[in-house]
């Protein structure tokens, strides 16, 4: 499923600027397997080769396809490089040629989707959090409490475990990847426009990704 859902219709999209992707090759990944990953960066995370019983939080309930797995795909992706399909509620980390890591993520509402390119510019542990100007605007019943002082970081802080700042030409651009005290909704358009992550899985995203990585939002 991941290999149809994937090739067929992620990397083919004319949206990633990779059309025909299919008929160059599907033969013969159908009958090849992709390169091994380099010894020092596994292809998958730990907790995908743990028992599926084992290897989530206690109460996470979202749909199989967004838990982390390996995937096929074209081999001229950047490697180190983020791509994000939002319609698709998915994150893939290119780890080398023909190998993506794929997150599930929560994106933003209708009208709040961040589209683009960018780096990442920042990356902080358990990092705190203050609301922009338009969060308040839109909702000031949750967030005005927090405008001046903004919360800590920590276990009930939104942005969760671990945050991957992205910036372009040197600014932030106020989207973050990261983590969230709402793990269940991922899969979701739910939020004022960065992209959530279990905690369990941004963290893992946060150790392999290095600072300037391209990261590609559709």
């Amino acid at each position: 499923m991941d290999r149809r859902t994937f090739v067929g219709a992620t990397l083919a999209a004319t949206t990633l600027a990779v059309g025909g992707a299919r008929a160059a090759g599907t033969e013969s990944r159908t009958t090849q397997k992709a390169p091994p990953p380099p010894a020092s960066q596994p292809a998958q995370p730990e907790m995908i080769m743990a028992a599926p019983e084992n290897r989530f939080p206690a109460g996470l309930k979202i749909a199989p396809q967004f838990y982390p797995v390996s995937v096929p795909v074209r081999r001229d992706l950047e490697p180190g490089s983020i791509i994000v399909l939002s319609n698709q509620h998915f994150l893939y980390y290119i780890v080398e040629p023909g190998v993506a890591l794929r997150y599930g993520v929560a994106v933003g509402k209708a009208e709040l989707v961040f589209r683009g390119e960018a780096v990442v510019g920042r990356k902080v542990e358990w990092p705190s959090w203050k609301p922009t100007p338009e969060m308040v605007q839109r909702n000031p019943a949750a967030y005005a409490r927090y405008a001046d002082k903004g919360m800590e970081g920590g276990p009930r802080n939104p942005l969760g475990a671990r945050a991957i700042y992205l910036f372009q030409d040197g600014r932030d651009t106020a989207i973050r990847i990261h983590g969230t005290v709402e793990p269940n909704s991922i899969g979701r358009s739910v939020s004022n426009g960065c992209l959530r992550m279990v905690n369990e899985h941004v963290i893992d995203l946060y150790n392999r990704v290095q600072m300037g990585a391209r990261v590609t939002v559709f």
